[in-house]
């Protein structure tokens, strides 16, 4: 799982380290994903080369067998914040190198985003509330590309403005209720372009579906 990045908030810094954080919400999405997760088990994946290809669990649907490969997402920096978006990772920098992000990354095998959202901590160290929404990738890129944003077009927005830093809306998506690109040039080291898609556009056209 990566945390998306995003403002720091008070209790965050309350729990010991970033491990001991994940730790504690996968032990509480487990039981989230056992408690709705009618149709289908679930297990995590440990090895550390399968995350890198964007496999954080693997879903198995009871009857008929079939894989999925789940790539979880959880906004982190927002504990106690409910927003009705969610970043998509379409660059960022590395050692001063340009690197394709995790949305457009064509090495990735993930099937479907688990994104969690809505992520609420009453007291430290435990989480008591979140949302899970489950996007399709294939579904998603396919959409966007008969929308005039196809992979390469994003790639070419990423890199058509290298030092500017904050909103960018296009004609091809309602700034308002669908998305819009995000220039993070000063506010963070890898200096992340994210597609900001409205959670609840994307399961309105059929790209994604709402857990809890």
């Amino acid at each position: 799982m990566l945390p998306c990045s995003g403002k720091s908030r008070n209790l965050k810094s309350s729990f010991k380290d970033d491990l001991s954080k994940e730790r504690l919400l996968f032990s509480f999405l487990d039981r989230q994903y056992q408690k709705y997760l009618r149709h289908y088990s679930f297990e995590r994946t440990a090895e550390i080369e399968a995350q890198l290809q964007g496999v954080d669990m693997v879903f198995t649907h009871k009857q008929t067998g079939v894989v999925y490969l789940i790539d979880e997402k959880a906004q982190l920096d927002y504990l106690n914040e409910t927003l009705p978006t969610f970043a998509f990772e379409l660059c960022y920098e590395k050692d001063g190198v340009q690197k394709v992000g995790w949305f457009l990354d064509t090495t990735k095998k993930t099937d479907f985003y688990s994104l969690i959202t809505g992520i609420y901590a009453d007291e430290m160290d435990k989480f008591t509330a979140c949302n899970i929404t489950f996007i399709n990738r294939e579904k998603l890129l396919d959409f966007l590309d008969s929308r005039g944003l196809s992979s390469e077009k994003m790639k070419e927005l990423a890199r058509s403005q290298p030092n500017y830093h904050g909103k960018m809306e296009l004609e091809s998506l309602n700034p308002h209720n669908e998305g819009y690109l995000f220039f993070s040039r000063k506010n963070k080291s890898e200096k992340p372009v994210n597609l900001i898609l409205k959670l609840e556009w994307l399961c309105e056209i059929g790209t994604g579906k709402k857990l809890i």
